[in-house]
């Protein structure tokens, strides 16, 4: 399993990095991401411990890798490109933003914005419409099928709109605590519940290795 979306202590998650790790390790995990939660506030001191943490864990733990990253949360959109590059500048690998979604009132506009800037996945868009998704098409910018409870209740409308674009997906986990580290299986189980086929869900898990193992190179 790979999650490249997770979120620790230092923004609302319960684990520290360490903590993280080792969960995923347990269960099977090869790599995950550590994508805080992030705006103008934090950004710098965010990045700069994340970097800082993945790289002792990639030394120390034997058997899974992360990557380091933020999610830009909850920003005006207009902010979303500046900080998606100040992102990349600090050195965050991977760069996340947090979609349009049921689940939280997020600005309208944040999807459109994010997929006209230099990030790498826009997470849990359940209210992305099909223009939107051609634009993650034609820009290759990676949509989110997320097995986190709330966001996963539009996962079949996020699919069903990439397929009929042909625009890329990954699974992640968006997890904040223990409980929401899912194994393999369970993965699997949310993706198909999404209405994805055997091929497609194989493609899916693909598509997440391939970024996680492009980002550590």
């Amino acid at each position: 399993m790979i999650s490249l979306h997770n979120h620790t202590i230092h923004s609302d998650g319960e684990l520290i990095p360490s903590e993280l790790a080792r969960h995923c390790e347990i269960n099977g995990y090869s790599y995950f991401g550590i994508t805080d939660h992030a705006d103008s506030s934090n950004l710098e001191s965010l990045v700069a411990g994340t970097v800082r943490v993945c790289r002792d864990i990639n030394k120390y733990f034997a058997s899974v890798q992360a990557v380091p990253g933020v999610e830009l949360t909850h920003v005006a959109p207009k902010q979303i490109c500046f900080l998606a590059k100040e992102a990349r500048r600090l050195g965050a690998k991977l760069v996340l933003v947090h979609g349009e979604t049921i689940a939280e009132p997020v600005r309208p506009g944040t999807n459109f914005e994010a997929l006209n800037s230099d990030i790498d996945i826009l997470a849990h868009p359940g209210l992305i419409t099909k223009k939107e998704m051609e634009l993650a098409k034609k820009r290759g910018i990676y949509i989110e099928i997320t097995t986190k409870q709330g966001h996963s209740l539009t996962n079949g409308h996020v699919a069903k709109l990439a397929l009929q674009t042909g625009a890329k997906m990954v699974l992640s986990t968006d997890s904040h605590r223990q409980g929401e580290i899912v194994t393999l299986a369970q993965g699997v189980k949310i993706a198909l519940g999404a209405g994805l086929s055997n091929a497609q869900t194989l493609l899916l898990l693909k598509n997440t290795k391939y970024i996680a193992e492009e980002k550590l190179k």
